[in-house]
């Protein structure tokens, strides 16, 4: 199988054009060697099935991020039949450098110019045929959004695949090692290849930006704008949520009871009682999911979010960050996992760690189903999109406690630069096809977790053999008593207590947990929870959820990127106090003023 390489500078749109070459058939995969998963799909090109890798954004192949090292021990380990540098035409003039070194490497390639309809819109005029003389790579525009040019790239992609042949790895290696001198020629091709208006003007751009980035409206303005996306989700997904609830109680009540009604007590209640409310109280929640996967691609395609990271780059500083940790903690709403991930791009180890210590107290879309569901359980309409927003603050105070209490042990003088790429509209398929791949994604993670947690629920709260499910008998109840003690200083009784400690595994696991040990699903466990704690325990509950040690799979890429023991700990022993503290403190303080 014959393997297509896509490499770019970050924000050029290599991932855009990623999904659009590989619609919906895109996966994650972990290359040997790496440690580090890269999308990967399987597509057909030039009549023979082709593997198309999407690899991190980079600036220099011979820069010191991990990001460039990954790219580096890619190209010389694998075999690359064709790369397609993708570069944005609207800043050609600093883009082609890369092409220039990966031509050094003796690569077959062709160059993608993506954004060439606001290149033409900015007044920028590329020659494609002399540019594609002088640089000895064929050469094509494109609007990797839009899809205009797609067909002619294909036709050069498919034809260049014919042909090309694979550089030896060794030569590679040996090309590495010397660092080319382009610069006279890079000036040379530009010069000859592309006309750049003496001012670019970007009017709509610089009007919003005026608006959104003002020194004193910009951050309230950013954070009305994540509150009502927040308003837009829950008050969208919840009558879905509750649609996609009622049909799953029918298919359990109308055909799985009668369907498994022969079989012995203790087995149709483990495959109902347990594997299918578990599952099914979990699923859910998916309409609310997806919606919060539609709007995050909407802020991020758009090109708001890295104004949110230039807006919060003062304060980030004054927490030893910058505004890429802040754009981590942004992108570990969706999952922690990738963002963790997204900090390869950060060269010094101090704001690396202190980034990835902080990044699990991001809401996280496994936390935001618990949080939608005892929202729901236990406040009104009206009360439960404040209770989340206020959910995400405390996501941000504990973020800037943790910072500024460990800034000293992890320092970092590593400069920042961010680069604001003009505001565009997201595409439809654009949009859907990014949130499609997040959506798989979890969904994927999601079942196998849930799956092996709510059968081990349902094993502890129905055992030993006889007693009553969930009761102070069974091995749940033994395990809720002994914690008690600890938890119950916060408003925890045993029950959640137990849904608590399978949260470690997965937080999906959390609300699968609570159907099987209540016994309930859907709209009846909301009830059957309402009727067991109130308000003040169900908060501190969401508290402690938010907070305390991050997923299994989180800690796991943790130690994979940190590489070190003692910090692994920390980011086990820390939130897991600071869980405690909090929660304990906000429902001793209400029951002390009288809630």
């Amino acid at each position: 199988m014959k393997r297509v390489a896509l490499i770019g500078m970050p924000n050029a749109g290599k991932s855009t054009l990623f999904n659009r070459m590989s619609g919906a058939s895109a996966k994650v995969a972990n290359w040997p060697g790496l440690t580090v998963d890269l999308l990967t799909a399987k597509l057909l090109l030039a009549g023979s099935m082709t593997e198309l890798v999407d690899l991190p954004g980079i600036y220099d192949l011979h820069g010191f991020s991990d990001d460039e090292h990954v790219v580096r021990h890619f190209l010389c380990n694998n075999t690359i039949d064709l790369v397609l540098i993708v570069a944005n035409a609207t800043q050609i003039d600093r883009q082609l450098a890369l092409a220039l070194q990966l031509r050094s490497l003796g690569l077959p390639a062709v160059l993608l110019l993506n954004m060439a309809d606001e290149a033409k819109n900015l007044g920028i005029t590329i020659d494609v045929g002399q540019l594609s003389k002088e640089l000895g790579y064929p050469t094509a525009l494109i609007s990797a959004k839009y899809g205009q040019g797609y067909t002619q790239a294909y036709r050069l992609i498919e034809s260049e695949l014919q042909n090309s042949t694979p550089a030896p790895m060794q030569t590679l290696e040996e090309n590495f090692a010397v660092d080319q001198q382009m610069e006279d020629e890079l000036d040379a091709i530009i010069r000859h290849s592309v006309d750049v208006p003496i001012k670019i003007s970007h009017s709509l751009t610089e009007k919003i930006d005026n608006v959104l980035l003002h020194r004193w409206f910009g951050l309230p303005l950013f954070f009305t704008i994540m509150f009502l996306v927040f308003q837009a989700i829950y008050t969208l997904g919840a009558p879905l949520q509750e649609l996609v609830a009622w049909l799953l109680g029918n298919v359990r009540d109308i055909a799985l009871v009668p369907l498994l009604s022969w079989l012995p007590p203790l087995l149709s209640g483990f495959l109902i009682d347990g594997v299918f409310d578990g599952i099914a109280t979990v699923a859910s929640f998916v309409p609310v999911i997806i919606l919060f996967f539609l709007m995050m691609a909407i802020i991020e395609d758009s090109g708001y979010l890295s104004r949110a990271a230039f807006l919060m780059d003062a304060l980030m500083t004054r927490l030893g960050l910058d505004g890429r940790s802040f754009v981590m903690l942004l992108m570990g709403f969706g999952c922690n996992v990738p963002a963790l991930m997204g900090t390869r791009t950060m060269r010094s180890r101090g704001l690396r760690l202190l980034t990835m210590l902080v990044i699990p107290f991001s809401l996280c879309s496994a936390r935001l189903q618990v949080f939608v569901f005892m929202a729901t359980a236990l406040f009104s309409p009206r009360e439960a999109p404040l209770v989340l927003f206020s959910l995400y603050i405390m996501s941000f105070l504990t973020v800037i406690v943790t910072a500024l209490l460990f800034k000293g042990r992890f320092n970092s003088q590593e400069p920042f630069a961010l680069e604001l790429p003009p505001y565009r509209f997201p595409t439809m398929r654009q949009m859907f096809l990014r949130g499609w791949l997040e959506i798989s994604h979890f969904l994927r993670r999601a079942t196998k977790f849930i799956t092996i947690g709510v059968v081990l629920v349902w094993i502890l709260t129905n055992m030993p053999y006889g007693v009553e499910p969930a009761s102070a008998a069974s091995w749940s109840g033994w395990v809720g008593e002994f914690m008690a003690p600890i938890l119950s200083p916060a408003g925890i009784n045993p029950e959640l207590t137990i849904a608590l400690i399978f949260g470690f595994v997965a937080k999906e696991i959390v609300i699968g947990a609570l159907a099987v040990i209540y016994g309930l699903e859907g709209a009846n466990l909301m009830q059957g929870i309402a009727q067991q704690i109130d308000w003040v325990q169900a908060y501190s509950f969401m508290l402690f959820t938010l907070i305390y040690t991050p997923c299994l799979s989180t800690i796991a890429t943790i130690r994979s990127e940190a590489k070190s023991a003692w910090f692994t700990s920390l980011t086990l022993a820390w939130p897991l106090t600071l869980a405690w503290c909090v929660s304990t403190g906000f429902y001793q303080a209400a029951r002390y003023l009288g809630y």
